[in-house]
């Protein structure tokens, strides 16, 4: 499969945002907090889930913060940033689609991605620019980046039902965490085996695996489009099974 047409149209989007980045940009009125600072206000916004700074989540929040701190410091919109990840996580479906060692290109686009995903989030905590829009769009940018590395998985010859199974047990496990929340529950209710960052580094694996077993790749993708469904399967029963004890 030729990426060429695909690629052209993701670079010009590219620019145009490039320009909307700095058109937007204004620099926050208040000085922009520490890492203690950006916890206590990324707790609340989370259903009061404060991380300790030695677990993954904590790690994966200090990686946030310090790469979005120049960001939120040059008033870079939020909005924005969210736009950069859902392009970033296109690309990855588009590089990996011609298959060979494509899909090895793909997997620092990953790690981008993923990082991405966050510095949406932490720029808006950081810059005081948190918004109910925001979070939506933020919700509905994820669910099309997670597509987007379904998608990459298809191209690499994972069967289409696979990934649609997988696919349906992501949204459900974050369609029950958001009415759970509209019913009384915080936020995260709980930290799953398969929240975005494990999406994040699955796909990074399997593409590099892809990309190194050419000749398996499409082994390789089937497995993986299971692996989201034995995950995705394990997530949303420990999510229902919290959300049960705190809701019924």
């Amino acid at each position: 499969m030729t990426a060429g047409p695909a690629v052209a149209a993701l670079a010009a989007v590219a620019v145009v945002l490039l320009v909307i980045t700095v058109l937007t940009a204004r620099r926050p009125v208040e000085p922009v907090p520490d890492l203690a600072g950006y916890l206590a206000r990324w707790a609340p916004l989370h259903g009061g889930y404060a991380p300790a700074r030695s677990d993954l989540a904590g790690r994966w929040l200090s990686l946030a913060y310090r790469l979005a701190r120049p960001l939120a410091t040059r008033g870079v919109s939020p909005g924005v940033l969210t736009a950069w990840g859902v392009l970033v996580s296109a690309a990855v479906a588009v590089v990996a689609a011609p298959g060979g060692r494509w899909p090895l290109v793909a997997v620092p686009i990953v790690v981008l991605a993923g990082l991405l995903d966050n510095l949406d989030g932490a720029v808006a905590v950081l810059s005081g620019r948190t918004t109910r829009w925001g979070f939506v769009l933020d919700s509905l940018a994820d669910r099309l980046s997670d597509a987007a590395y379904l998608l990459a998985l298809w191209f690499l010859g994972a069967p289409g039902p696979v990934c649609v199974a997988g696919g349906s047990l992501m949204m459900l496990q974050e369609y029950a965490r958001a009415r759970a929340g509209n019913a009384g529950m915080g936020e995260v209710g709980v930290v799953t085996v398969w929240e975005r960052p494990t999406r994040v580094i699955l796909t990074a694996f399997l593409l590099l695996g892809c990309g190194v077993l050419t000749a398996r790749a499409d082994l390789l993708a089937t497995l993986g489009a299971g692996a989201w469904i034995a995950l995705g399967a394990a997530g949303l029963t420990q999510l229902l099974l919290v959300i049960h004890r705190r809701l019924a």
